[in-house]
């Protein structure tokens, strides 16, 4: 959901964090979390790791937000389910999150492509059943990794910490207030007033 964007951005900033260029990372140098691969195809075709290090951090963002957020169709999924898939997307590639996202809505996941069904499918189920099962499958899946010794204990707090969030979140939007009733006329409040005191002397 639109509401839920900039709240999810920031938490993600916070687990990429800034530059690095671990040899055992296969994305290669990264930055915020954007690999130079993705620096390449979005933004500069020959950038180097030196391009990728100066890259600024409003860079960084109009990369999420088009190419991760809006590509998933997060702002019409619901509130939490949105934030779980923007971050699996991020972290494992929107091919993959978007496959997950279908398969465990009973759809098919021979695509990607977050489509209306895909939608009104999300919209339909229990928010948080739906995150916890997303959560489920992406911990299954980098603990698939051969890299899981290096990085596991990094991705399984950060797993964790998406679950609890998008948690919170979907359970944040709840339905709305039943109006309050009509106050009594101001007449009627004088005449029990009235009467109350009468009952009294």
């Amino acid at each position: 959901m639109q509401s839920t964007y900039d709240e999810a951005l920031r938490r993600l900033l916070t687990h990429e964090g800034g530059y690095s260029n671990d040899a055992a990372d296969p994305g290669g140098p990264t930055n915020f979390g954007i690999t130079i691969g993705d620096y390449r195809k979005y933004v500069k075709a020959d950038a180097t790791a030196a391009d990728v290090q100066l890259m600024s951090v409003d860079a960084a963002k109009a990369i999420y937000r088009k190419r991760y957020w809006d590509a998933q169709r997060c702002d019409d999924l619901p509130a939490g389910v949105d934030y779980a898939v923007f971050d699996y997307g991020v972290n494992s590639g929107i091919g993959r999150s978007g496959k997950v996202l279908r398969r465990e809505l009973t759809l098919t996941d021979d695509t990607s492509a977050v489509t209306d069904a895909v939608i009104a499918a999300a919209r339909a189920a229990d928010a948080r059943d739906l995150i916890a099962a997303i959560c489920d499958e992406r911990l299954r899946f980098l603990q698939s990794l051969s890299t899981w010794p290096v990085f596991g204990r990094g991705w399984g707090r950060r797993v964790s910490e998406v679950r609890a969030v998008a948690l919170d979140m979907a359970a944040a939007i709840k339905a709305p207030v039943a109006a309050a009733p009509p106050p009594t006329s101001l007449w009627g409040a004088l005449f029990t007033a009235i009467q109350s005191i009468i009952r009294k002397s």
